[in-house]
């Protein structure tokens, strides 16, 4: 089943780079597509060229093993965020934002590490701002691992107050962590396979389940009636 096909009570994951999308919201990325929901995925940097090239294959071969369709890119060049125009990139995401109409958007967390993060960050909720009659009811941001929690705290922790459990996707998530595996680390690095699986094990045992992925609310909005 194609993005075009699901019902449109859908989400949208806006990613600096492709496999941040599988390390924040790999989860619910599967539990909402196997539920029938429509699941799109935007990348903001990486030019599509050498290494990105490879890992826009992995991010389509991640999308497979997780069941939603092909991840769009903007192809900002990596690691000058700090340097971006903050318009160039909110226009994009607004414009995908109109197309898709997403019920749920999750973004990156503000103070990861990475300026491309954090620009990413910036233009999505701007963005996704509260303008009469738009479909966006929850703005959530997800943590990334070895950049969210390398940030230095003071400047702001990532604190989550929203978990969603994963426990029956984790398997799913894994195996498209693993599509990346030329992303990825040896123990103990934080980008460890390992290290992955036990942040979501970590997470769900917090709120009592096997496995979660963990968001903080930035903003939810209700129709009047609706809890």
């Amino acid at each position: 089943m194609t993005n075009k096909t699901m019902s449109q009570n859908g989400l949208l994951i806006v990613a600096p780079h492709a496999l941040d999308e599988i390390l924040g919201c790999g989860g619910v990325a599967a539990m909402a597509a196997a539920a029938g929901r429509r699941v799109d995925v935007l990348v903001a940097f990486g030019d599509g060229q050498g290494h990105d090239a490879k890992r826009r294959e992995s991010a389509q071969a991640a999308a497979d093993i997780l069941g939603y369709g092909t991840p769009q890119y903007l192809g900002f060049t990596e690691n000058r965020g700090d340097t971006l125009a903050l318009g160039e990139l909110v226009g994009p995401i607004e414009n995908l934002l109109r197309d898709c109409a997403p019920h749920d958007v999750y973004v990156p967390f503000g103070n990861s590490l990475h300026g491309d993060h954090k620009k990413t960050y910036q233009a999505a909720i701007t963005a996704a701002r509260p303008l009469p009659g738009s479909p966006v009811r929850a703005l959530l941001a997800y943590e990334i691992i070895s950049s969210t929690d390398w940030a230095i705290a003071s400047d702001g922790a990532f604190t989550p107050d929203s978990f969603v459990e994963i426990t029956p996707a984790l398997a799913a998530k894994l195996d498209a962590v693993a599509a990346y595996d030329f992303e990825m680390r040896d123990e103990p690095h934080a980008r460890s396979p390992q290290a992955v699986e036990r942040l979501a094990r970590m997470r769900g045992s917090t709120v009592g389940f096997g496995a979660a992925e963990a968001f903080m609310t930035l903003r939810r909005r209700a129709p009047v009636g609706v809890e």
